[in-house]
């Protein structure tokens, strides 16, 4: 149980470059990078594309100078049969949601440098971040700030971790 434990990181944001995520290898239930399991991950850079569906969604692509990350941001909260159960149960919560959503998706504009979170997912073969939140960055650091913490992290945390675990 242990061992598993340290091979895995799927209750954080881990943050990750493009290239990085982009190379995950898809396991049965979630990704990993050199034997380490992931489903969450945090990319910062500047929204290249923006495909917007209003009600239904809002894909758009994160380049961080090391490669375009596709992103989707889900804005069906109150139509969509995913979240009928969801509706049912508890439905101020969900009215919220749907409100976080369609404001966060006015603010992701092409050129602007954003943050994204989200979990880790697959569509039709390649790997995107269903987002969970997106903020727009006013830090003009944070580009570089954001690349050094992933360098260190993969150094000290992610490559470490796997290699400790036979």
């Amino acid at each position: 149980m242990e061992k598993e434990r340290l091979k895995s990181l799927t209750a954080v944001h881990v943050k990750l470059l493009a290239f990085d995520l982009l190379a995950l290898t898809r396991t049965p239930h979630t990704f990993s990078r050199r034997g380490l399991f992931l489903s969450r991950a945090e990319t910062l850079g500047t929204v290249t594309s923006r495909d917007h569906k209003p009600g239904r969604f809002l894909k758009f692509a994160v380049d961080d100078g090391t490669g375009c990350v596709p992103c989707i941001l889900w804005l069906n909260h109150l139509t969509s049969p995913h979240f009928a159960p969801r509706r049912a149960a508890d439905q101020d919560g969900l009215l919220m949601a749907a409100g976080v959503a369609a404001s966060q998706s006015s603010e992701v504009r092409i050129g602007a440098v954003v943050r994204v979170r989200g979990r880790i997912t697959s569509y039709r073969g390649s790997v995107q971040i269903t987002v969970a939140n997106v903020v727009v960055e006013r830090d003009p650091n944070a580009e570089i700030l954001h690349w050094l913490d992933c360098l260190r992290l993969a150094r000290k945390v992610y490559d470490r971790r796997s290699i400790s675990c036979p």
